[in-house]
């Protein structure tokens, strides 16, 4: 998302409201300095607002993860039955590492706050009784890795009948991390009445094995990736923090 100057981002102005979302959200987005959609947010927004199934295809850091997040805030916003406590969730997001379940549960809060949006990552290495807890008291929206989301639906800590949405976030790398069979198995324990919305950097066979398998008529996105000249490199933000030894 390219950002804007102060003067765009105090009058709210923002190229995300003709994608058809909700002034709360395209607000939110000018505060933060957020200006006009990448290509991928430009194509997937509007189909995952209507409710219908995505296959993405777009390259690591061409903004996938606002691209889904946006369109499930959205209908977030409609449901007057959220978080009526217990372990029953209706947005899973699935994603290859605890790293990147971190940083999708952050943005989701981040662009939920004005929402009250309650999102819990669930990995590996943390606590299973503490992930119980703050289930139990109800969220909008889990992002998990496969095998510790598959490990809470078999001790029936996570109740996916009343799942409205399930994403797979990095499908590919998923699935070269041996994640395959934790997929299958989630995916067909969630209701098949349902969205379905999957991102990939590549449409391997396995992929458009996964997607023949549990999307319905997708909607196909493809981005292609940014071309550089002979010689030439892609172009790669870097920032730097000086901090001091005992940070």
């Amino acid at each position: 998302m390219k950002q804007q100057d102060g003067d765009e981002a105090a009058n709210g102005t923002s190229g995300f409201a003709e994608l058809g979302l909700d002034d709360q959200l395209t607000n939110t987005l000018a505060s933060l300095g957020y200006e006009e959609p990448t290509p991928i947010q430009r194509e997937a927004i509007p189909p995952l607002i209507a409710g219908r199934d995505l296959l993405g295809q777009a390259a690591t850091g061409t903004g996938k993860t606002a691209a889904f997040a946006l369109p499930l805030l959205q209908v977030m916003l409609g449901d007057k039955e959220r978080r009526r406590g217990g372990t029953a969730v209706k947005v899973l997001v699935l994603v290859p590492t605890r790293e990147l379940a971190m940083q999708v549960a952050e943005a989701l809060h981040k662009y939920g706050k004005s929402l009250g949006a309650r999102v819990l990552p669930v990995y590996g290495g943390q606590s299973m009784h503490q992930q119980l807890v703050v289930l139990k008291r109800g969220v909008d929206v889990v992002v998990a890795t496969p095998g510790r989301a598959l490990d809470h639906i078999r001790r029936r800590t996570l109740d996916l009948s009343s799942l409205r949405t399930v994403v797979l976030d990095e499908a590919d790398e998923m699935l070269d991390m041996g994640f395959a069979e934790d997929l299958e198995a989630i995916l067909e324990s969630a209701p098949a009445k349902r969205q379905t919305a999957l991102f990939s950097a590549t449409l391997a066979p396995r992929i458009r094995a996964i997607a023949k398998r549990h999307l319905n008529d997708p909607v196909h996105v493809k981005i292609e990736a940014e071309k550089t000249k002979q010689g030439a490199v892609p172009r790669v933000r870097q920032v730097a923090y000086m901090v001091t030894r005992q940070q």
